[in-house]
């Protein structure tokens, strides 16, 4: 990959943009290990993980979870059964197909995943009210062209209603339930 020397700077930009996003994805991390200080004790990040494909999915077979966790089913399989047992996901018999299984979040679930995900956008927000508004239209700019790039479509907004939970899109679209 060839080199871009930024005119003023000297500095390769590649490197100096890489950086920059390592050390923006270490803030993120730090906000979202506080966003789920609350609810540790209850779950672990993998179990949240798989709470919110659940609340992305909706009910969904075990198969189709684990190929959204990049898991094995007998991985996924231990992992919802903590969940049923700490009563954030149950299964159910689906209606369509009455051989096939369901698993879904309760209430229980569902109230995690909505909380930890307001506590993770407060944060956010309160970081970028610090920046100057030259500076927001700066990181919508760069940060769209990243996730571009990245092939990572647009994050809901915070009044959306069928917002996918910390802006997680559907990896297997068109792939039924």
């Amino acid at each position: 990959m060839p080199e871009h020397k930024t005119p003023d700077s000297g500095v390769d930009d590649v490197d100096a943009v890489t950086r920059a996003v390592l050390t923006a994805s270490r803030l993120l991390v730090a906000v979202s290990a506080r966003s789920l200080a609350e609810v540790e004790d209850r779950v672990t990040l993998p179990q949240f993980r798989m709470l919110v494909v659940l609340s992305t999915k909706g009910a969904t077979k075990l198969v189709t979870l684990a190929e959204a966790l990049q898991v094995a089913p007998s991985t996924a399989m231990r992992m919802i059964d903590r969940l049923i047992a700490a009563g954030l996901a149950d299964r159910q018999t689906n209606p369509r197909n009455r051989r096939e299984t369901l698993l879904r979040l309760t209430d229980d679930g569902r109230r995690i995943v909505t909380d930890v995900t307001d506590r993770r956008r407060a944060e956010i927000a309160t970081i970028v009210e610090r920046l100057a508004p030259q500076q927001r239209a700066a990181m919508v700019e760069a940060l769209t062209a990243f996730n571009e790039a990245g092939g990572e479509p647009p994050a809901p907004a915070a009044d959306d209603a069928e917002a996918y939970p910390l802006g997680w899109v559907e990896a297997l679209a068109g792939r039924g339930t």
